[in-house]
């Protein structure tokens, strides 16, 4: 089974497994010790920490081992703001940070901290003086990923860096780094070693000398204070082994995977109709492509693939068993629904590619069918229909409400789309919903067909016992 979900975890490298099995063998004693099998695990990960510090553009006592790339940024976050708590308790991070970044935000400001999230475009990426603006008096640290995990938009972090004056950047360098160079600018960064090819249960949290960073957690005397706990040094060593080969051919690889990217870019819409291509066309990650599929239900989507034999993966809400739509595609304002993310590990094939985008029509094809709509062909949406003429008054038309009330994922805009054409050009429709992906839905749906997003209203002003009207008018 061809497996495009490299952004998740990519599959483990030869030279990984390779290490691992070694390092068990050689580097399982406690390295903190001070005989012979404990001084053998403590050279080993002496060595791994100063491999993983080359690649990343560190010194090796500036780098720390967690147990994942998400509690790399848990403490990373917050040591750095308990570090800088002198400063103040404000936060500022993007809108499409990891929800390890939001979650931990979500807790500061709990605990009595301010927190800022800055918007980015439709493209996922943010303003560089945007987001420097945000930063206040009190701000105490600010957060920037380097590329973004579900569309891999890469973003502006040197420039913003410069722009923040000694406020601590701290940069989620997890889906760039091992394809990458590491951006410069990063006061504290934080790394995972399963999506560069090395095994689960590493995490890499670097902390510049001369940035305050107090830890979050009971004061330990391993891995420089910051993270407590016995370091897995046979998965370390097997980490910093597979960072050393993946950087040695990322520039030939990272060319050949982009290549196919745009293959996929390129051919999906003209292959499927009704679909967006989202993230950035030009400052990406070399192996990741997303797309929404209008009407579409993330979780059958995913399903028809697998059974087609490809393992790809989704941000859309119905991926999720709290119906919450996803967080990077509401803020970029494009379609939440029917997602799919293809990120193409190492050594993938054309071939491989080909045989995906031969499959794909026939498995969304077979989703939508039962829908009934009369779908456009593939390739640019159609000019909408002109409006009236100057100087003339079209009649008034009566809204034509439709109540989905109690009814979730694309079903609202499935709905919508099969009855807009009962109004005329310029006709209003009310779609009532109670779920909040209608809310990104809804205009993101307008954007790509060529209607009119005319806002919210309560549902009760249309007859609805709850949730809001979403109000379209007919292009």
């Amino acid at each position: 089974m061809p497996y495009f979900d490299a952004a998740s975890t990519a599959p483990l490298h030869p030279v990984a497994r390779q290490a691992l099995l070694a390092a068990l063998d050689e580097g399982w004693a406690d390295p903190a010790r001070l005989h012979r099998s404990a001084r053998q695990a403590r050279m080993l990960l002496d060595a791994a920490r100063e491999t993983v510090a080359e690649a990343l553009g560190a010194r090796a006592d500036e780098v720390s081992f967690t147990a994942s790339g998400t509690q790399a940024l848990q403490l990373g976050v917050l040591g750095a703001l308990r570090g800088h708590r002198r400063r103040g308790a404000h936060l500022v991070h993007s809108a499409v940070e990891h929800s390890a970044v939001l979650h931990t935000a979500e807790r500061w400001e709990a605990d009595g901290g301010t927190a800022t999230s800055v918007p980015v475009d439709r493209h996922g990426r943010v303003d560089a003086a945007e987001f420097a603006a945000a930063v206040r008096p009190d701000t105490a640290l600010a957060v920037l990923q380097s590329a973004n995990h579900e569309v891999g938009t890469l973003q502006p972090v040197t420039e913003t860096a410069a722009l923040l004056g000694d406020v601590p950047l701290l940069v989620d360098a997890a889906q760039s780094a091992g394809r990458l160079p590491v951006p410069a600018g990063w006061s504290v960064l934080a790394a995972s070693a399963h999506k560069w090819g090395g095994p689960a249960g590493v995490g890499v949290l670097a902390v510049r000398k001369g940035v305050r960073f107090s830890s979050a957690l009971p004061a330990d005397d391993r891995e420089g204070g910051r993270v407590p706990g016995f370091p897995n040094v046979p998965a370390i060593v097997a980490a910093a082994a597979s960072l050393r080969a993946v950087r040695a051919g990322a520039e030939a690889e990272d060319a050949r995977l982009r290549e196919l990217v745009d293959l996929v870019r390129h051919r999906v819409p003209q292959l499927v109709p009704a679909v967006e291509v989202v993230g950035h066309p030009e400052l990406r990650l070399p192996h990741l492509v997303t797309f929404s599929c209008l009407y579409v239900d993330g979780e059958v989507l995913l399903t028809g693939l697998d059974r087609a034999g490809f393992a790809v993966s989704s941000g859309s809400s119905c991926t999720s068993s709290t119906l919450t739509p996803s967080h990077v595609l509401a803020a970029m304002g494009v379609l939440t629904e029917g997602n799919l993310r293809v990120s193409l590990p190492a050594g993938t094939t054309r071939a491989e590619v080909e045989a995906f985008l031969d499959v794909l029509p026939r498995v969304v094809a077979e989703v939508r069918a039962p829908l009934g709509l009369d779908l456009p062909a593939p390739g640019p949406a159609a000019a909408p229909e002109p409006g009236p003429g100057p100087g003339s008054e079209p009649e008034p038309e009566p809204v034509l409400v439709l109540d989905t009330l109690g009814k979730h994922c694309p079903v609202p805009v499935i709905e919508l789309a099969k009855r807009i054409g009962e109004v005329a050009p310029g006709g209003r429709v009310a779609v009532l919903s109670d779920d909040e992906a209608a809310r990104h839905d809804i205009p993101a749906w307008c954007e790509m067909c060529g209607h009119t997003y005319a806002g919210e209203a309560p549902a009760a002003e249309y007859g609805g016992a709850r949730g809001t009207a979403y109000l379209v008018r007919r292009a």
